[in-house]
C-alpha cells in the first residue's frame, strides 16, 4: 500500500474523519484501566517505532505524542532540530532517507511548513504535521472529538474563531468542512485568513458569536511573530471575554488549543469558567493522535 501522510488534514474524506473520531473515541473510554478490557489499542503498533522531531518547543504536541505511540505499544524516538544534522547543514532530504530506514513515521513540529512537505516528498514512511506555521491539523482533530463529545452529532453546529487568522484557523476551516462544522473566523483585516473550505469571514466578533456553539480563541503572539505591541493593540477588540461568550448560546463551550495568556486573547474568567472545554480538548490531542497513527501505520 502506497504510504499515506498528514499535513493539512485534506488527506481524510468525510467518512474517513468520522471514522477516526469514532476510533479516538472509543481509546479514550479504554484508557481507563478501571474500565473491562484496560487500555484499549495497546498492542496496535507493536513493534514500531515513530520519530518525534520537534524544530520548535512543544508541551501538549511532545506529550501527547510520546505517550501516545508508547500506549499504542511503539517505541517514541524523540530527537529536536539541536540534536539533528539538520542543524548543521544535512539536507531535509537525506533526513527524509535516513529515518525511512530507521522508523515506521515520522511526526514533526516546524517553523515552515515547506520543509514539512519537503521531508514527506522524500519519505518512505508516513509523516504527520505536528505544527507548522500554515497548519496545525492534528489540533483541530481533537477540537473536533471535544465538540463531539459535548454535542454529538457534529453536522450543523456554528464554531466562532476570534483573533488571528492563522494555522488553527486555516486547521479548523479544512476539518471542519469535512465534518460539516460551520467554521467562522472572526479577525482584523491584516490577519484575516483566506477564503477557502467554505469558512465565512468577518470583522465583527460579535456577529461571529451570534448563536455559536464553540467559540474559540489562540494565541496573539506566536514564536516569530514581530512587533507584539502592535499585535496586541490590532486584536484587542477580538478578545474573547464574558460579554462575547454571551453573544453565542447559552449552551456554547468555550476552546483555546493552549498555551493561553489570560487577559490578552482570553479572559481568566472564560478561560477557567464553567463553559470552558480547554482542558478536555488537551486531552483529546492524545486520543485524536493515536487513532491518527493507527489509520496511517494500520
Amino acid at each position: 500500500m502506497a504510504k499515506r501522510d498528514f499535513l493539512t488534514g485534506e488527506e481524510l474524506g468525510a467518512f474517513e474523519l468520522e471514522r477516526l473520531l469514532d476510533r479516538a473515541a472509543g481509546l479514550k473510554e479504554g484508557r481507563d484501566p478501571s474500565r473491562k478490557g484496560g487500555r484499549l489499542g495497546a498492542e496496535a503498533l507493536a513493534g514500531r517505532s515513530v520519530a518525534l522531531v520537534f524544530e520548535r518547543p512543544s508541551t501538549r504536541t511532545r506529550i501527547s505524542f510520546d505517550v501516545g505511540v508508547f500506549e499504542l505499544g511503539a517505541h517514541p524516538v524523540v530527537l529536536r532540530g539541536d540534536e539533528m544534522q539538520l542543524s548543521r547543514g544535512e539536507s531535509i532530504e537525506d533526513t527524509a532517507r535516513v529515518l525511512s530506514r530507521m522508523v515506521d513515521a515520522v511526526v514533526i513540529r516546524s517553523g515552515s511548513h515547506q520543509r514539512v512537505a519537503e521531508l514527506a516528498a522524500a519519505a518512505d514512511v508516513p509523516v504527520v504535521n505536528a505544527l507548522t506555521p500554515l497548519h496545525h491539523p492534528c489540533q483541530a482533530i481533537a477540537d473536533l472529538l471535544t465538540l463531539r463529545e459535548r454535542f454529538g452529532d457534529l453536522a450543523g453546529l456554528r464554531l466562532a474563531y476570534v483573533g488571528d487568522g492563522n494555522n488553527v484557523a486555516r486547521s479548523l476551516a479544512v476539518l471542519g468542512e469535512l465534518a460539516g462544522v460551520e467554521v467562522v473566523v472572526a479577525a482584523p483585516a491584516d490577519y484575516q485568513l483566506e477564503e477557502a473550505h467554505g469558512v465565512k469571514l468577518t470583522g465583527d466578533p460579535r456577529a461571529a458569536a451570534a448563536d455559536a456553539d464553540a467559540l474559540y480563541a489562540d494565541v496573539w503572539v506566536s514564536m516569530g511573530d514581530e512587533d507584539e505591541e502592535r499585535r496586541r493593540r490590532d486584536l484587542a477588540p477580538f478578545r474573547l471575554d464574558a460579554d462575547l461568550l454571551a453573544a453565542a448560546k447559552d449552551s456554547a463551550i468555550v476552546l483555546h488549543c493552549l498555551p493561553a495568556h489570560p487577559g490578552d486573547e482570553i479572559t481568566a474568567d472564560v478561560l477557567y469558567g464553567p463553559q470552558s472545554a480547554v482542558f478536555d480538548q488537551a486531552e483529546n490531542r492524545l486520543h485524536a493522535q493515536k487513532a491518527l497513527l493507527e489509520l496511517l501505520l494500520s
